[in-house]
Parts: C-alpha cells; sequence; structure tokens
C-alpha cells in the first residue's frame, strides 16, 4: 500500500510540477491541459492492461499474459500464480474424482448413489447392466420407478436397511440373483451396493441337493443291514440263512464303502485345482491292469477287446488316469447286458492327441441325458444303477479327472445300438517313442 500511495503522490508532484512550468509560459488553460495530460498517460496504460488482460481473461489463457512493466506487472504477477494454483488445484479434484469414478466402475459389484428423494445421482456400469439402467438416460428418476420389484419397493418404503435385499430372476436373462443393501451417508442420501450371488446361490443349491443324495443314498444300505440284523437277532436261523443274510450284509456294506470312497476321491479331486504332474505312464500296463479289473468284474458275461492302436505314453498321474479309465470301463460293463461286446482302445489321432475310448453295445442312452451324465448322483435309470452296485459320482469323477489334464470327455450314444466314451488328451501329454 505504501508503495502505491508512493507512486500516486509522485505522479501528483509531476503533474503539478508541468502544471507550474506550462503556467508560466502559456496560460492557465494551458496549465490544466498539461497536467491533466500527465495524469491521463497512467489511465491509458492502465486501460490499455486492463483490455489485454479482459481478452487473456476471456480466452482462459491468463497464465501465459506476457506480463507489463511497472506497477501492473506485479499485480498480472500475482494474478497469474492464483489462477495456476486455482487451475492445479482442480486438476487435482478432476484427477481425484475420476480415479474415483474408475474404482467404482472396476469394482465387480453394482453401485447406485441415491439422493434424498431415492433419484439417481449416479450409478456404474455393472448396475446399468443389473438392472437395464442408462445413466445418461435415467439420472435423476426415481429408483422405484425403474426397477419395480414390489419386494425392492417394499425394502426402500420401509426404510429398514440393516439386512439385505436378495432379489432372484434378474438381469437381462432373467437368470441372476442379486443381493443389495442400502448405506445412508451425506445428507439423507443412500448408497445402494448390489452384489451377484448367482454362484452362491448354485452352489447353496448344489450342497443342498448332494446333502438328499447322499443321505438318500446312504439311507438304502443302511435300512437293509439294521433290517437283516434285527432278523438274526429276533429268529434262530440256520447256518444256511445266516450265510446268505452276511452275504446280502457284505453287499450293501460294500455299497456304502463304495460310495464313501468315491467321495473321498470327488473331494481331493475338487480340492486340487493344479494341472495334473507330468509322469509318464506306460499304456501297456495301463491296458492289462484295466483288462483284469473287467473281467473279474464282467465274471464271463461279456465279450471284450483290449487294443493299443498307436504307440506313445500318456503323461499325468497314473493312479486318477487308472480311476478315469476304469471308471468308464467299469460303467460300460455295469449298463450292457450280458453277452454284450466291449472294446477299450488308446490311440494317438492325426493331431497327435491322445484317444482312450470305450465302446459298448448296450442299450445307449437317449440324447437328452448326456449333457448331465457328468453330474453327480445323475442316473438315467436309477433302479438299473442300484441294481448294478454303481454310486452315480463315476462321471463325475472322469470329468474332474480330465480337467486335471486338460483332456475332453466326449460322450456318443445312440438308443438301442451303444455309448462310447472317450477322453481326449492334447498333444503335449503325449509323449511319442522314437
Amino acid at each position: 500500500m505504501l508503495s502505491a500511495l508512493t507512486r500516486f503522490a509522485f505522479l501528483i508532484c509531476l503533474a503539478l510540477l508541468a502544471a507550474y512550468i506550462v503556467l508560466s509560459n502559456w496560460g492557465v488553460d494551458s496549465a490544466i491541459i498539461a497536467g491533466m495530460s500527465v495524469l491521463a498517460v497512467p489511465l491509458i496504460y492502465s486501460y490499455i492492461n486492463l483490455a489485454r488482460l479482459r481478452r487473456y481473461v476471456l480466452s482462459d489463457a491468463v497464465e501465459t499474459m506476457p506480463l507489463p512493466s511497472g506497477f501492473w506487472e506485479e499485480v498480472f504477477f500475482r494474478l497469474q500464480r492464483l489462477v495456476r494454483n486455482l487451475k492445479q488445484e482442480i486438476r487435482t479434484v478432476e484427477q481425484q474424482h475420476s480415479r474415483f469414478i474408475e474404482a467404482f466402475q472396476a469394482s465387480p459389484n453394482g453401485i447406485l448413489m441415491l439422493d434424498d428423494q431415492d433419484q439417481i445421482e449416479w450409478c456404474n456400469a455393472i448396475s446399468e447392466r443389473f438392472f437395464g439402467l442408462n445413466f445418461k438416460r435415467d439420472a435423476l428418476q426415481r429408483v422405484n420407478f425403474l426397477i419395480r420389484r414390489p419386494e425392492f419397493i417394499q425394502y426402500l418404503h420401509k426404510r429398514q436397511f440393516e439386512e439385505p435385499l436378495l432379489l432372484e430372476r434378474m438381469g437381462p436373462g432373467a437368470n441372476l440373483s442379486l443381493m443389495l443393501q442400502a448405506f445412508p451417508y451425506g445428507d439423507k442420501r443412500h448408497l445402494l451396493l448390489i452384489q451377484d450371488v448367482t454362484d452362491l446361490q448354485k452352489a447353496d443349491a448344489m450342497r443342498r441337493d448332494f446333502v438328499a443324495n447322499v443321505s438318500h443314498e446312504m439311507r438304502t444300505p443302511i435300512t437293509v443291514l439294521m433290517g437283516f440284523l434285527e432278523t438274526m437277532q429276533s429268529l434262530d436261523l440256520d447256518k444256511s440263512q445266516q450265510h446268505q443274510y452276511f452275504e446280502m450284509m457284505m453287499s450293501q456294506a460294500q455299497r456304502m464303502k463304495s460310495l464313501v470312497e468315491d467321495l473321498l476321491t470327488l473331494a481331493n479331486l475338487e480340492a486340487n485345482t493344479l494341472p495334473a504332474p507330468m509322469q509318464a505312464i506306460k499304456i501297456p500296463t495301463l491296458m492289462a491292469l484295466l483288462k483284469n479289473d473287467a473281467e473279474a468284474l464282467s465274471q464271463g458275461r461279456h465279450a471284450f477287446n483290449f487294443d493299443i492302436s498307436s504307440s506313445g505314453e500318456l503323461m499325468g498321474e497314473e493312479r486318477e488316469i487308472l480311476s478315469a479309465f476304469g471308471n468308464l470301463v467299469s460303467n460300460a460293463i455295469r449298463y450292457s447286458p450280458d453277452v454284450a461286446s466291449i472294446s477299450a482302445n488308446w490311440r494317438v489321432n492325426a493331431d497327435g492327441e491322445g484317444e482312450f475310448s470305450v465302446t459298448d453295445t448296450g442299450p445307449g442312452i437317449a440324447s437328452e441325458h448326456l449333457s448331465r451324465l457328468t453330474e453327480r448322483f445323475y442316473r438315467v435309470d436309477r433302479s438299473r444303477s442300484r441294481e448294478t452296485g454303481g454310486t452315480g459320482l463315476g462321471l463325475a469323477i472322469v470329468k474332474h479327472i480330465a480337467n486335471r489334464h486338460q483332456a475332453q470327455l466326449i460322450i456318443e450314444s445312440t438308443p438301442g445300438k451303444g455309448s462310447t466314451f472317450t477322453l481326449r488328451f492334447p498333444k503335449e501329454r503325449i509323449l511319442q517313442q522314437g
């Protein structure tokens, strides 16, 4: 302030001096004109600078404006610094805002921001997909006008947001289960979080079905065993009857043992998600073991043909491969009538892939069942499966072993003509013999 006053006083003195000099030579009128002229020079200079400032302000380029000299230099310098700082703060806020938006967009959960009237202030792309929204179109629309599920409208109306709400049959294909919950924030605003729990719901349904199936499968042999035991306790049976009952009880106990073993195998396979190791498996030795087990299970009721069409070792876990191959062969035996022929073949195809196939001349399988054969406890004919001692887990085990070896399980069947089950292994797991 002192510097400005000093400059102003100096300017007044200069104007008076000019007026005094002119007064002594040309009179009063000329002196006034001379003084005013001296005062007008800084005014004109200030006007020029203000005009330049206005031009740079309108073009939003104040920080690039050349600095004038004199008093206006400090003013413009401070103004430029203030504008630069403000723009830097704005850029920082915009960057933070963009990062928050990017983070919300990257979230796997839907996010809806509602104002105090339950109008949509913002939503991310996931919530748009969940509810069929379009933010540009639906901004500031009441959310209950766009999501018209009665349970959701009631949830908003009650304002009791301590517990989440489950909405089923949502999404583009009406096949999603969504869990949503509102969280108050700010001035009567709410943040609506939406989670896709479709897989969790399916897993829970599978768990319930699994428990029900296991209970059902175990109940029958346990009931039979208890019946036989009660009979033997209450009746005086001769040796031949006791022997017959013991054989029946042993059969039921063996059935429960097989079920438990298959359940443990399946649990171990599901827990181990790593690829199977690359260990060389001797195919001739494997086929010999399969043939011996098949003949023991068949007891001469079927005709077998075990063939190795191509040389080459399979790289994998031998115990698991033997289990998968054995399940395919034993299924063919169990579900094929007596005197049916069963063929098991190993070959390396033209693409270098290994193929193990089991073909039978049994009753075949209708096409509507093929896609579900690898489900746990799924059976085409339940009574037939129990008669043959199947647990309903064999193909589920084969599928998991195939996944561990990056293999495909291919099922082809024609009712009345038989079936072919093929395990196709990638060429990376085939060791060609030179």
